[in-house]
C-alpha cells in the first residue's frame, strides 16, 4: 500500500496541472514594498497561505531581516509582513505547472499588480525568484509603471543561496 500511495504521489507531482491562485492577496493602504512570487506551491495551496513549504526560508529570512521572532501562523505572518508596511501576492492569477516547479509554468494568467499598486503607498516591488521577475517584466511592468528588483528564490530548490546570502540581500532590498 505505501509504495502505490508514494508512486501516486510522484505521478501527482510531475503531471501538469492547471492552477488557481486560491488566496488574496496581502496589503494595506499603507504598504510601501509589494513582494510578488510566481504562483503558490503546492504546499502553499494546501495550507491557504504563501510560502507555505516547510523547508522554504521566505519566513525565516524575512524574520532576520526585520529583526522579529519566525512566525509560526498564518496570522504571526500577516502581522509580521503589515507591521512593516510590506504586502504580498503573486505575479500569476493561474497557470499550467509541474509541482512547485517556476520552469514549468505555461498558459499564464497574470494578476493585475496595478490595483495593488493604486490602493497603496507601493514605492519598491520585489520578486522573489528569477521567474516571478521574468513574468513580472513581461505581463506586470508596464501596468504598473515601476520596475522590479529580483532577488534569489527562498525556495528549498534554491541551495545554491545560503541563509546568510539571502539575509544580506533581502535587507538591502526591503531597507
Amino acid at each position: 500500500m505505501k509504495n502505490a500511495e508514494a508512486k501516486n504521489n510522484r505521478k501527482t507531482q510531475s503531471s501538469r496541472a492547471h492552477v488557481t491562485h486560491e488566496f488574496p492577496a496581502l496589503f494595506a493602504p499603507d504598504s510601501e514594498i509589494l513582494m510578488l512570487g510566481s504562483i503558490p506551491s503546492p504546499k502553499s495551496r494546501e495550507q491557504g497561505f504563501y510560502y507555505g513549504h516547510p523547508q522554504n526560508r521566505f519566513w525565516k529570512v524575512l524574520a532576520e531581516v526585520l529583526r522579529e521572532p519566525v512566525p509560526a501562523t498564518i496570522d504571526e505572518k500577516k502581522a509580521m509582513l503589515l507591521k512593516h508596511k510590506i504586502a504580498l501576492w503573486d505575479v500569476l492569477d493561474s497557470c499550467t505547472i509541474v509541482g512547485a516547479s517556476d520552469t514549468s509554468i505555461e498558459d499564464v494568467v497574470p494578476n493585475d499588480i496595478s490595483k495593488i499598486v493604486a490602493k497603496t503607498r507601493i514605492k519598491r516591488i520585489l520578486c522573489t525568484g528569477a521567474t516571478a521577475h521574468k513574468l513580472y517584466q513581461k505581463y506586470c511592468e508596464a501596468g504598473t509603471g515601476m520596475p522590479a528588483i529580483k532577488l534569489p528564490s527562498t525556495s528549498p530548490a534554491n541551495c545554491a543561496v545560503k541563509f546568510e546570502k539571502l539575509v544580506e540581500i533581502y535587507k538591502k532590498a526591503i531597507r
